[in-house]
């Protein structure tokens, strides 16, 4: 099959649509798979559903799902909970695996959520642990034998600089430290090989470009051969090897099935399990080329027309995630007024303007119309305007 693949999403008409680095748009199958959930599985099996619909394998079944699109094996990806709730749970495990060592280094384009998530289990541990941050640039020199953990976000959510993830998984581990990789801008984006990485643990989110809606569950992905030896932190009832035997003290699960916690989100998993199917056919290779292409073409033609934007992401698509960002003074006023019109992107403080290129429902005549419409609000400062400058909650 071909891309775009514009006719299984629910795109409004005369809408063009770069945003789907921060939401995907609704998969049309997802309202009659959730509808199908709703109506036939929980009206009609309520509480029998958990075993007559299979709704406890469903963070497994999902998982791999999701597993298949970032070379994961089968079986080492469960679905769950919070990106944020996965970032403490491999933390927390990767420095496990170091008793030695208690620094974690991260950079500082890093995603503020997961050093947050990091800055609050240093307190929690306060037995001497830090959270050492250092520029992107710099995370190879800064692995000295002190540190027990690297986490770090594969694509830089803000200008979408993309980290080698095999040389800094090989540094790292070269330095006797655990790799942690977030995939929140990676999975359904870029070319993503979790197997032939090597790396310890990778988590991420699902609502971005694996389109499973607002708030859809997070994955964790640990390496085979480590799960069955991590005693999980966040020791939840259905993380336990038997949950059903009420037992009053934790017994892990075998293998992956330990780093679950809370109970399935079971709409939200049948939404997404839903929205995968718009990957059937499709290789990751080929949505990459294909995202090179259109962002190529968007960069070429705002520079061309738009001087006042400064490209803010890397030049070489090599090191490019399925972003493309450019900054400018008020880039907050510009991008409200763009959304006006029709073509949905975002800001990020303190300047960047960011758009999404997803070849699942994106083509070549919506870069120049999107194009075109950024070329009349700033050429024409129509962005300058008391509305567009007010700020809303969510940028």
């Amino acid at each position: 099959m071909t891309l775009p693949r514009k006719d299984l999403f629910h795109l409004p008409e005369g809408m063009i649509y770069l945003d789907g680095n921060s939401l995907g748009p609704l998969p049309v199958s997802v309202p009659d798979a959730v509808s199908g959930m709703l109506k036939n599985e929980w009206a009609t099996q309520l509480i029998k559903g958990w075993n007559t619909c299979q709704w406890m394998d469903q963070p497994r079944r999902v998982g791999d799902m999701v597993g298949r699109l970032i070379g994961a094996p089968a079986s080492s990806v469960t679905m769950g909970d919070t990106l944020s709730i996965k970032v403490f749970q491999a933390l927390d495990a990767a420095l496990s695996l170091r008793p030695d060592r208690k620094v974690i280094l991260s950079d500082t384009g890093n995603f503020p959520s997961d050093l947050y998530m990091a800055e609050g289990l240093v307190r929690l541990k306060d037995a001497g642990y830090e959270l050492r941050t250092v520029a992107p640039e710099d995370v190879t020199d800064a692995m000295g034998d002190d540190i027990a953990v690297v986490m770090l976000t594969q694509v830089d959510y803000r200008t979408g600089r993309m980290h080698d993830m095999m040389e800094l998984t090989k540094a790292a581990q070269a330095a006797g430290a655990v790799m942690v990789w977030d995939l929140a801008h990676s999975a359904g984006a870029v070319e993503v090989d979790l197997a032939a990485t090597n790396c310890e643990f990778a988590v991420g989110c699902t609502y971005k470009y694996l389109n499973g809606g607002p708030g859809a569950p997070a994955f964790i992905y640990v390496r085979p051969d480590l799960a069955d030896d991590l005693q999980p932190a966040l020791s939840g009832w259905l993380g336990h090897a038997a949950p059903f035997a009420f037992e009053l003290n934790y017994r892990p699960a075998p293998a992956i099935e330990r780093m679950r916690v809370g109970t399935p989100p079971v709409i939200q998993l049948a939404a997404l399990e839903s929205a995968l199917a718009v990957w059937d056919g499709l290789t990751m290779a080929q949505v990459r080329a294909a995202c090179l292409d259109l962002s190529e073409q968007f960069i070429t033609q705002v520079e061309a027309r738009c001087p006042m934007l400064t490209l803010a992401s890397p030049r070489d698509g090599s090191v490019r995630g399925s972003q493309v960002s450019f900054a400018f003074e008020n880039g907050y006023a510009a991008m409200q007024a763009v959304i006006a019109r029709g073509v949905i992107g975002d800001f990020r403080a303190p300047n960047i303007m960011r758009f999404g290129i997803t070849p699942l429902y994106l083509d070549e005549a919506d870069i120049t119309a999107a194009v075109d419409v950024l070329d009349d609000v700033l050429n024409n400062r129509l962005w300058d305007r008391p509305e567009y400058h007010a700020r809303n909650r969510v940028t």
